[in-house]
């Protein structure tokens, strides 16, 4: 049986699930800055356009998340917020 917290239904919502995902991620081989940056670009023009952007990025900042875009921000944007 699966169990989803309430807290934790946006999740359903959100705009990077399906054939986006790979998007929010660095791949697993080397990654040129100028992939990287036109990659990160991509995600946060879908996140810019997602219903549920600020629980995403909530969730984020709550869990420390280390990786990936999350609310439109990279991971070093995340930890500028939290680490002023």
């Amino acid at each position: 049986m699966s169990y989803q917290r309430k807290e934790d239904e946006w999740q359903d919502r959100a705009a990077c699930r399906g054939p986006f995902a790979t998007t929010f991620y660095p791949p697993t081989q080397t990654e040129g800055r100028e992939d990287k940056l036109v990659r990160e670009r991509r995600a946060k023009a879908i996140c810019a356009e997602c219903s549920v952007r600020k629980p995403c990025l909530d969730f984020a900042l709550t869990v420390r998340e280390p990786y990936g875009i999350w609310g439109g921000l990279t991971e070093l944007e995340r930890r500028a917020l939290l680490d002023p």
